[in-house]
């Protein structure tokens, strides 16, 4: 399973209303493991970048002169190459995704999740796991014992290595019988449908002793005495041994 943790900074809020791009960052995961195929780039937005903005992300368009940046028409292919046919993980997906649909169009490409395979919005997981708490990248963090202290002002990349975490310390719960069950597994292949491959073991099958068998015993006259009649496991024992006879 290829994931793309993906995180944008922008000139402002809307993509509708003349706000562009100015960074992209991508964090590779195959199989909830980081690969270190990482893509983060610097885009020149062909305007004026507000202060308020910069207060933000602290990208000036004279550092994005400096550094030389291209424009989007000059990476959009490789950007689109590389998320295609991943899932990608967003936090507040539509805000990322708007701007992306928009300098996608400009150029005539196919939209996000055309791209994509599928986009999953962790700020609506956190939503759904939380509900009314804070649940901002810093909050989650937070609550989840994410270090980001690392983290002065808003960075795509570093935004999107918090990301990763946050999201992986949020679905570990939903992973960590396979992951149990894939320890020492040397097959990693994935069967058809995207199903893990779980070789299942034999279970050991322990016996009761004498005294296991005198407290059951016990537990069962209690039982028997609580109800004023044989329990239900006597019941079904009996059924049982009906049919054996």
């Amino acid at each position: 399973m290829r994931q793309i943790i993906l995180d944008t900074e922008t000139t402002g809020l809307s993509a509708s209303n003349g706000d562009r791009l100015i960074e992209f960052a991508g964090v590779e995961m195959i199989d909830r493991r980081l690969t270190g195929n990482n893509l983060h780039l610097y885009i020149n937005p062909e305007r004026d970048i507000p202060e308020e903005a910069v207060a933000v992300h602290g990208i000036t368009l004279e550092k994005l002169h400096d550094m030389k940046a291209p424009v989007f028409a000059e990476v959009a292919q490789q950007i689109a190459d590389y998320i295609s046919g991943a899932e990608l993980i967003i936090h507040n997906a539509g805000f990322d995704e708007s701007f992306l649909d928009m300098e996608f169009k400009k150029l005539n490409m196919p939209a996000t999740r055309v791209i994509a395979k599928d986009i999953t919005d962790t700020l609506q997981m956190a939503r759904e796991r939380y509900p009314g708490q804070k649940n901002s990248l810093d909050a989650l963090c937070t609550r989840l014992e994410v270090d980001r202290s690392k983290r002065v002002l808003h960075g795509a990349l570093i935004d999107c290595e918090l990301l990763g975490e946050v999201y992986l310390a949020m679905t570990r719960s939903q992973f960590s019988l396979v992951d149990e069950l894939m320890a020492g597994n040397t097959d990693t292949s994935i069967a058809g449908g995207g199903q893990y491959q779980i070789q299942h073991t034999t279970l050991p099958v322990v016996k009761p002793n004498a005294e296991d068998m005198a407290e059951h015993e016990a537990y069962l006259q209690t039982l028997d005495k609580i109800v004023g009649a044989p329990c239900a496991w006597r019941q079904w024992q009996q059924q049982q041994e009906d049919k054996s006879a």
